[in-house]
């Protein structure tokens, strides 16, 4: 009877051992990227990416602008960094901000002499050109740039550096954002990406699915300023491996059987 016991206790530590093995894997299927839609699309190697449509200024943005000229005064006169040039601020991200120009409820940003000038639902070259046509009537030979200050990523859930991320050019995918954020997690679901994004009514949800390689032709493949990418973990999680003492849990089920086989041998 003893022996019959200690060889169920041993099965059983085994399969448990086994068990716990299986359901820390995840399936390569659900953390690929990028697989084929179809069977016969295995060969693709051409996609039709919807080109980058233009961000078009809203309430709220915020415009680096800088005034270029032959004339310095008119630079400084003109130039709101201009103004802190001996504050030894630099141009740090803070001081970019809190010399930006804000687009007001009426669509405005006011510019020094000339007065508001409405940029509401503009692009950002259309802003420029906007700028230095008015410009133009008291200064010659002016370059104008303008900037976007707050185009912002925000990464919450499934990645392994969550947080707010600064986008320092005009347009990025959602590949090149995941990148930023060093990865989606193994246990993020990648076929269920939920992007939230602002629009004139309120906030718009959208699903995509990063596991398909038609997310090349999605609409949403590019981001937009402020967008929110939220990774939800995968149902069959019930904690990271990283964080879980398995290590400890397999090197005590085979210290208990190579006990009891001894035990049993005896």
């Amino acid at each position: 009877m003893k022996r019959k016991i200690n060889y169920s206790l041993i099965t059983g530590l085994k399969i448990i051992a086994i068990l716990i093995i299986f359901s820390s894997c995840i399936p390569q299927k659900k953390i690929k990227y990028m697989q084929p839609t179809h069977e016969d699309s295995t060969n693709r190697t051409a996609f039709a990416t919807p080109a980058y449509q233009e961000y078009h200024l809203g309430i709220g943005d915020n415009l680096y602008v800088k005034v270029r000229s032959l004339d310095a005064k008119s630079n400084d006169f003109f130039n709101n960094m201009g103004s802190n040039s001996n504050n030894n601020s630099g141009y740090n991200d803070a001081s970019i901000y809190l010399n930006s120009y804000n687009v007001d409820q009426e669509g405005n940003i006011i510019f020094p002499f000339v007065g508001p000038i409405n940029v509401i639902g503009l692009t950002l070259n259309q802003t420029q050109e906007k700028i230095a046509g008015i410009l133009n009537e008291y200064l010659k030979e002016t370059t104008i740039i303008v900037k976007l200050v707050n185009f912002n990523i925000t990464f919450v859930g499934e990645i392994k550096k969550p947080g707010e991320y600064k986008i320092y050019q005009d347009n990025i995918s959602i590949f090149e954002a995941v990148a930023l954020a060093g990865d989606i997690t193994d246990y993020g679901n990648r076929n269920e990406v939920k992007l939230m994004r602002k629009t004139d009514d309120g906030t718009a949800l959208h699903i995509l699915d990063l596991t398909r390689e038609d997310i090349l032709e999605s609409p949403y493949f590019y981001l937009k300023p402020n967008d929110v990418i939220y990774i939800e973990p995968l149902k069959g999680k019930q904690f990271a491996f990283s964080t879980f003492p398995y290590a400890l849990l397999f090197s005590t089920i085979t210290t208990l059987i190579v006990l009891l086989t001894f035990i049993q041998v005896k």
